[in-house]
C-alpha cells in the first residue's frame, strides 16, 4: 500500500524547485516593475502583480490535474491535442482580439488567452509522436517535410497574425531535429542563410553576392574530390536569389517599426540625425532597459528601490523587458542568479532527456529545452542590446496567465512523463 502511495510522488523534485524559485522570483520582480504608491495590496487584482498571483494560484491547479493524467496519454493523443491547438490558432482570424498590431489573443470575458502559447507544447508532443513512430526515418526526404510540416503549419498560422517573434520560436525545433539524426547540411543552410541576409542588408546586395560566389568557387576549387560544377553553379544562384529576396522582404513586407528595429541593430542607418530620432522612436524602451540595468551596479539598488522601475521609464517592464528589473534592484549578483537558475533547468531538463527509455519522452524532453532556451536568449539578448527587439516573454518570470501557463503545461508534461521512467525502474 505504502509502495503504490509513493510512486504518485516520484518527480524528479530538483526540477521541480527550479521551477518554484523562477516563478516565485518573477513574481517579486512583476511587484517591483507595477506597484503604485508606497504601500502595497497584494490582493489588488487591478494591478499587474495582483492578477500574476492569482495566475500562480491557478498555476498549482494547472500542475495537479497535469500529473494526474497517465502519462501515455500524451503520446497517444498527441495528435489530437495537436489538430485542436491549430484550430485554435485558426479561430483568431474570425474571433481573434487584436492587441498592440497582433490577432493573437480571445478575449473571454476580462481576461485574454493567447493560443499561441499552448501551441509550442501541441507542436513538440507532434513531433515528438511523429519522430518515434516505428516507420519514421528522419533521414529520408519524405519524413523530412512531414516533419516541417508539422512545424511549419503552426509558425505561418502565427506569423500571419503579424506575431514575428513567437514564429521565430519554432526555428528552436532543428535541435531537437539534428539531436534525433538530421543530417548537418540543414544546420549548416540554416547558419548559411542567416549570414547571408545579415550580409545582405548590411553590405548590399552586389556585395553580398560576390563574396559569397567566390567563398563557394574557392571552395569548389580547393576542394580534392571536386563536386559537380552544376550543383556549385546551384549554389551561387541560390545564394543570389536569397540576397535579392531579403532586400525585397524587408523593403515590402516587413511593417515599418519592424525594418527600424533591423536598422538599429545592424546600424543600417548613416545619417546621424536620422539615426538619434528613430532610436528616440524606435529603441526608447531598449535604450531605458539598458540604462536600468547598468545603474543597478554589483548588487542593486535594493528590492522595490529602484528608482527608473518604480519611476516607470521602461514602458510595461513586467512583460517582456521584466529582467530590467532584475538588473536594476538585484544588480550584477541577482542577474547572474537568474541565469544560473535558467542553465540549471536546461541541463536537467537535457540530463533527464538523455535518461528516458521512450524515444517520445527523450524527443519531447529535447523540445521543451529548445523553446525555453531560445526564449531565454532571445529575451535576455534583446533586453541587453544583443539582438534586435523581439516580443517573446522571458518564460516563468514575464507577467501574463497565458505564458506561464503555457511554459507550465510544456515543463510538467515532461516531470509526468519522467516520472514514469522512474516508476517503472
Amino acid at each position: 500500500m505504502y509502495r503504490e502511495t509513493n510512486r504518485y510522488f516520484k518527480f524528479d523534485w530538483i526540477t521541480i524547485i527550479l521551477f518554484l524559485l523562477l516563478v516565485g522570483y518573477g513574481w517579486l520582480n512583476i511587484l517591483s516593475a507595477s506597484h503604485v504608491g508606497e504601500t502595497v495590496n497584494y490582493l489588488d487584482f487591478s494591478q499587474p502583480y495582483g492578477k500574476q498571483l492569482m495566475f500562480i494560484f491557478l498555476t498549482f491547479i494547472l500542475i495537479v490535474l497535469v500529473l494526474a493524467i497517465d502519462a501515455k496519454f500524451y503520446e497517444r493523443f498527441s495528435s489530437v491535442i495537436y489538430i485542436i491547438a491549430m484550430l485554435s490558432l485558426i479561430g483568431l482570424f474570425f474571433f481573434g482580439k487584436n492587441v498592440n498590431g497582433a490577432t493573437s489573443w480571445y478575449g473571454i470575458g476580462g481576461m485574454t488567452i493567447q493560443p499561441s502559447e499552448f501551441a509550442k507544447t501541441a507542436t513538440a508532443l507532434a513531433v515528438a509522436k511523429y519522430i518515434s513512430d516505428l516507420n519514421t526515418d528522419i533521414k529520408t526526404f519524405k519524413d523530412q517535410i512531414r516533419i516541417f510540416t508539422i512545424i511549419a503549419i503552426p509558425a505561418l498560422l502565427i506569423l500571419l497574425q503579424n506575431d514575428a517573434g513567437s514564429t521565430i520560436v519554432y526555428a528552436s525545433f532543428f535541435f531537437v531535429l539534428y539531436r534525433e539524426g538530421l543530417p548537418k547540411i540543414y544546420l549548416t543552410i540554416g547558419v548559411l542563410l542567416i549570414l547571408i541576409a545579415i550580409s545582405a542588408l548590411k553590405f548590399g546586395t552586389l556585395a553580398t553576392i560576390l563574396g559569397t560566389s567566390a567563398i563557394i568557387l574557392t571552395y569548389h576549387f580547393t576542394r580534392r574530390r571536386k563536386p559537380a560544377f552544376y550543383k556549385t553553379l546551384f549554389t551561387i544562384v541560390a545564394c543570389s536569389v536569397l540576397a535579392f529576396g531579403v532586400k525585397f522582404f524587408y523593403n515590402n513586407i516587413l511593417q515599418p517599426h519592424q525594418q527600424n528595429r533591423i536598422t538599429l541593430w545592424l546600424r543600417l542607418e548613416k545619417d546621424p540625425a536620422k539615426l538619434e530620432l528613430m532610436k528616440k522612436r524606435e529603441a526608447y524602451n531598449l535604450i531605458q532597459s539598458e540604462q536600468a540595468i547598468s545603474s543597478g551596479g554589483w548588487t542593486g539598488k535594493g528590492f522595490l528601490e529602484g528608482t527608473r522601475t518604480t519611476g516607470k521609464f521602461v514602458p510595461e517592464q513586467h512583460t517582456d523587458y521584466i529582467f530590467s528589473t532584475v538588473g536594476e534592484e538585484w544588480g550584477f549578483v541577482g542577474s547572474v542568479f537568474v541565469i544560473i537558475l535558467f542553465v540549471l533547468l536546461l541541463l536537467r531538463i537535457l540530463h533527464l532527456a538523455e535518461l528516458q527509455k521512450s524515444q517520445f519522452s527523450r524527443i519531447y524532453g529535447y523540445s521543451v529545452a529548445a523553446i525555453m532556451f531560445t526564449h531565454f536568449m532571445i529575451n535576455i539578448g534583446m533586453v541587453m542590446g544583443l539582438i534586435p527587439t523581439i516580443g517573446i516573454p522571458l518564460p516563468f518570470f514575464s507577467y501574463g496567465g497565458s505564458g506561464l501557463w503555457g511554459f507550465t503545461i510544456l515543463l510538467f508534461i515532461f516531470i509526468k512523463l519522467d516520472s514514469n521512467r522512474i516508476n517503472e525502474w
